[in-house]
């Protein structure tokens, strides 16, 4: 996985994109720890959403050919885009993670990615910015659906005073031993207070249903613990948040297709030729190429 310098997007699995994130140590203001989560979400909404990739920022590595009525899905490396997007708000311009964008109609559908790999008892400063953003996104685009995708790298108390990542992590100057600051997860297994207070408090963002809602809430939230384990490195912990949390990551996409087909589609007829989410040939290329088998997602194929 190329991630040195200015990186193209790459079909990635998310078991990969989370690995790479918790084995990092580097500057994160470059955000190459992240990037590959980036990836993922672009190229899910291709592959899985039926999103055109020319349509999506940064552009997945994918080309659409069509064939009469069918459309064919090729996965096609060169074609990766990198960068984000810059959004006009109502307060600001934002650089967006990942975008698609209609032509004739703007931004549509918008996913923030972000990503905390210690410090976890300040992440309450994190919500500032998360309102922040979402709020200035929906005063300018009311009906863009808005998602905020938020992964921790989950240090256990086992781990205090280790330098975290372990072996084959990507490292760039001086790493740290973790402190106490940096557990997520203690001894007891349990997420500590900081993280579950987290949750609670993001909880209350979630799930904004209509144009006309509240416009600090974002569509769909997820707030995921990737494992730093040796042998479930990258792995997300499925018991955290519980069964039942509007926060669980898979419950994150469907979320996020559902409210942009409810106003996208099924409330403007007139522009379903423009705003409908296609189906791909099942008999597509790319639906045949090895990075499939480690997809956690299906295709959207055509009936």
């Amino acid at each position: 996985m190329a991630t040195s310098g200015v990186s193209a997007c790459e079909w990635v699995s998310l078991r990969a994109a989370l690995a790479h994130f918790v084995t990092f140590h580097g500057s994160t203001q470059s955000q190459r720890h992240i990037k590959p989560l980036h990836w993922y979400v672009a190229c899910r909404l291709v592959v899985e959403g039926g999103f055109d990739p020319d349509e999506i920022v940064p552009r997945p590595p994918f080309r659409v050919e069509r064939k009469g009525a069918r459309l064919t899905l090729v996965h096609d490396p060169d074609l990766g885009g990198a960068g984000e997007r810059t959004v006009y708000g109502g307060l600001k311009t934002k650089n967006v993670d990942v975008v698609v964008t209609k032509d004739g109609i703007g931004p549509v559908l918008a996913v923030s990615c972000k990503g905390a790999i210690g410090a976890f008892r300040n992440l309450t400063n994190r919500m500032e910015e998360a309102v922040g953003d979402c709020t200035n996104l929906h005063i300018a685009y009311p009906p863009l659906v808005c998602g905020y995708l938020f992964v921790m790298r989950a240090n256990r108390a086992e781990e205090l005073g280790r330098s975290p990542g372990g072996r084959g992590a990507e490292q760039e100057g001086s790493v740290r031993e973790l402190a106490e600051n940096d557990v997520a997860v203690g001894s007891d297994g349990r997420p500590v207070e900081s993280v579950r207070r987290f949750h609670t408090a993001l909880r209350e963002l979630a799930d904004r249903r209509g144009i006309r809602n509240d416009v600090s809430r974002y569509e769909a939230i997820a707030l995921a613990l990737a494992s730093t384990r040796m042998e479930d490195t990258g792995a997300i912990i499925d018991e955290f948040p519980a069964a039942g949390s509007a926060l669980r990551f898979d419950r994150f996409f469907g979320a996020l297709y559902r409210q942009y087909d409810e106003r996208f589609v099924y409330a403007a007829p007139d522009l379903k030729r423009l705003t409908a989410r296609r189906g791909w040939d099942r008999a597509s290329t790319a639906f045949t190429t090895p990075a499939m088998a480690d997809l956690d997602y299906e295709a959207r194929v055509s009936s």
